[in-house]
This record gives C-alpha cells, structure tokens and sequence, in this order.
C-alpha cells in the first residue's frame, strides 16, 4: 500500500505555485509516496468569500485525513515563523498520529529571528527571561520555530530539515524537502525490513 504524503506549505501563495507543486509531487512520488497537494483542489463557488474560505478548510481537512503523513515547509512566511495554516496542518496530522516531518529553508533559529525582530534590542528580565523593548518574553530553546512545531515534530520520531536557501529561492529551494523524503523513505524501508 502506497503512503500518500500531505504536502504542506505557503506555496500555494507563489506566483508560480503549480510549478512548485508539480515538482514537489514529482519528487515525492520518485521516493514511492503518493502526495496530496492542497494546490490540487478544486472548490466549488460560494456565495461569499467568507464561506469560500470555509470551503477551502473543508476540503485541506478531508485531504489531510486521507494521508498518512505530512512534509510540512516551515520556512518562514510574511514574517518570523512558519506559515500559520502550515503550522495549523502540522498539528492537525500530530494529533492524528501521523507521520511528520518538516524543513526550513532558514538556518538562523527561532530566537535569532526573533532578536532580528527587535532589532538586537533583547534583554534579561528580572525573572530570568529574555525579553523585547515591549517587555514580552522570547523562546529561546535553540529550536527552528515555536517549541510546539519543533517538540511536536521530535516527539513522534519525525525528522526537520535545516537548510540555508538564497534568499531569492526561499521558498522554492527543494533541498529540505528532498532530505525529508529520503529519510521518510528509509525509515519506511527499515520498518518492512523488521516485518
């Protein structure tokens, strides 16, 4: 049986989006999974956009619940952290038990962005933590997003690709994807070979 990957990230919202689609589904079928492509649908028209929007969640739900696992591209989009309907998909496919696995095309970590935020301006509180000029605490743990992406990813066995794209191929740099699918391939073949 075929596992089908779901293949979350902000793709979708690139102006040449198919093209990133069709080469990650390439990809992922190369290494013997089946993707699933939310960039794959077609919604049916509603009378609003808001309900439009509520479709479009309707089906991203339905295809998640079909797959076996996710690849989730955790690089960061309009802003310091992963994408937020990424990071939604990704817990959703955690609490399913499911497969999970994810890259960044960004080495520096979540601390790091977030002191590049505030513009270096990051002090110690009085209460040990690290804080903004707002006076907001700041994560720290050495991780490549908030400690629940990073924790729920490592606590169910699932591998993070780290990788440093160009900044003009952020979001298009595949070799993090590619790193994923190899290790998801290889534990896939160490499990059948303990059968």
């Amino acid at each position: 049986m075929t596992v089908k990957l779901y293949l979350a990230g902000p793709e979708v919202f690139l102006p040449n989006a198919r093209e990133i689609l069709d080469a990650k589904a390439a990809m992922t079928r190369e290494y013997g999974f089946e993707p699933i492509c939310p960039g794959d649908i077609f919604i049916e028209p509603a009378p609003t956009r808001h309900e439009f929007g509520l479709k479009i969640s309707a089906v991203d739900e339905a295809m998640m619940d079909r797959a076996d696992g996710v690849i989730a591209n955790l690089t960061p989009f309009r802003g310091i952290a992963a994408d937020v309907g990424t990071a939604f998909e990704l817990g959703y496919m955690c609490a399913q038990g499911k497969l999970v696995a994810a890259y960044t095309n960004m080495t520096a970590n979540h601390f790091a962005r977030t002191r590049d935020f505030y513009a270096g301006y990051v002090r110690e509180g009085s209460d040990g933590r690290k804080r903004g000029p707002d006076g907001l605490s700041i994560e720290d743990f050495e991780m490549i997003d908030n400690l629940m992406l990073d924790g729920g990813i490592r606590r169910r066995g699932g591998h993070i690709a780290v990788h440093d794209a160009a900044p003009d191929a952020l979001y298009t740099d595949l070799t993090g994807f590619k790193e994923c699918l190899s290790m998801l391939a290889a534990a896939r073949l160490q499990e059948a070979g303990r059968r």
